[in-house]
């Protein structure tokens, strides 16, 4: 709870600097900084999810914040534009520090401590916090699962990257021909979430992601051969729906299993699941850059060797024969484990 403040604080802080910064340099320093306490929200909200859910109810929270995160990029856009008729973009930055001000008032008042008593840990321990640290990086599976995460979300970095040049100035659209082609992705998005939790609740996110992660390797591949057979524009946004369709299905399944086992360091684990995504994603954008890409051939391969390589590291390191909740069958097997003799033996004689 108190993290979840601090984050929220710290970015609506920044905002009004922001807002009342007198030169270019200022504002671009405090955007960074910015970004390190938005950040810091997503992190604890994925905490708080795993401190009050397990399971199958754990992929269903993960679910549930997958819709608002996507529909966020979606509506943003349009309210940006009709506030820039009326404010400049000062303005905004105040319009948005209010929001952020009342989500602190929220907080403050309505939101409850959701880490157990028992997981909780003294603050000025260091050593917890590093501890932590080695755990979760010494884990195969959660190593796994992060870096699933870095490779999926670098694919979608990699064509935001070049998708505004190459439909605009390639493709030929307007841009609000693009902007409506955005909107449709994060609708597939936000539907994948949603279809992906009610598969992975009544087969296992690992079972999910085997299908999704190959899928989403020929898909990408597909983007760079689809357009020189069948040219024009309709088969490139089949594609690229599909695509974030996918993308959208890997977030609660990959949510679940790496935040599933870890109940006493939940917010670490979401933090390194974050910086990995945003670290790895953060060098897609110079790779397309540096590849030069021209036509949407080559940011098909990109894609495609990202997601495959993430198939193979859901095969290596994560795949196992547990289903949804490993903690749940861990319990079911050491309840078999102390069952009374008695009780065993007469079950073999019958």
């Amino acid at each position: 709870m108190w993290s979840d403040r601090g984050a929220t604080a710290s970015d609506d802080g920044y905002r009004i600097a922001i807002a009342l910064a007198p030169e270019i340099t200022w504002i671009l320093a405090l955007r960074v900084v910015q970004g390190a306490g938005a950040a810091g929200g997503g992190v604890v909200a994925l905490a708080m999810i795993r401190d009050v859910a397990d399971g199958r109810q754990l992929i269903r929270g993960l679910a549930r914040v997958a819709l608002f995160t996507g529909i966020a990029p979606v509506v943003a856009p349009f309210l940006g534009a009709e506030l820039m008729q009326i404010l400049d973009w000062r303005g905004i930055f105040v319009i948005v520090a209010v929001y952020g001000a009342v989500m602190l008032a929220i907080c403050v008042l309505w939101l409850p401590e959701t880490l157990a008593e028992q997981h909780r840990s003294d603050r000025r321990d260091r050593g917890a916090v590093w501890h932590s640290y080695r755990v979760l990086l010494g884990n195969r599976r959660f190593v796994g699962v992060a870096l699933i995460g870095g490779l999926m979300v670098s694919s979608v970095f990699a064509y935001l990257s070049a998708s505004s040049f190459l439909f605009q100035q390639k493709v030929g659209l307007s841009p609000q021909g693009y902007g409506l082609i955005s909107a449709g992705n994060a609708v597939a998005f936000v539907t994948g979430t949603q279809v992906s939790a009610m598969c992975a609740q009544r087969r296992s996110p690992v079972a999910v992601l085997s299908v999704v992660l190959p899928t989403m390797a020929l898909t990408s591949l597909g983007l760079s051969v689809l357009p020189s057979l069948l040219p024009g524009l309709p088969p490139i946004v089949v594609i690229m729906l599909l695509f974030f369709a996918l993308a959208g299905a890997c977030g609660p399944c990959l949510g679940a299993i790496g935040l599933g086992d870890q109940a006493a360091r939940a917010g670490t684990a979401a933090a390194v699941m974050g910086a990995a995504n945003f670290g790895l994603a953060g060098l897609a954008a110079p790779l397309v850059g540096v590849l030069g890409v021209t036509t949407f051939g080559p940011l098909g391969l990109v894609m495609g060797f990202a997601m495959a390589v993430a198939t193979l590291l859901l095969w290596l390191m994560v795949a196992t024969r547990t289903g949804v909740a490993p903690r749940a069958t861990r319990a079911h097997s050491a309840e078999r484990r102390h069952r009374n003799p008695r009780e065993r033996q007469a079950r073999t004689r019958g």
